[in-house]
């Protein structure tokens, strides 16, 4: 399967987008990303491709969020 990268302009922007992609990984296993990444690190779950993914997707997320958290918080 081939990997495409995708460059963001913004924080903002890839954050945006990686909650519509956990969104529709929720959505198609009917799991929250929190639990889903509990059970993955836990080694619940199985090493299929989408996991691994899904698993990396939220770990991004969860870096971006505090990112911009941190930035935010230091504009107020």
């Amino acid at each position: 399967m081939r990997k495409e990268i995708i460059e963001y302009t913004s924080p903002l922007d890839a954050l945006i987008a990686l909650v519509k992609q956990l969104s529709a990984y929720e959505a198609q296993y009917k799991l929250d990303s929190a639990e889903f990444f509990t059970q993955y690190s836990q080694g619940k779950t199985d090493d299929d491709e989408v996991f691994v993914e899904w698993a990396g997707n939220y770990q991004h997320y969860l870096a971006l969020h505090q990112e911009l958290s941190q930035k935010l918080s230091h504009v107020a």
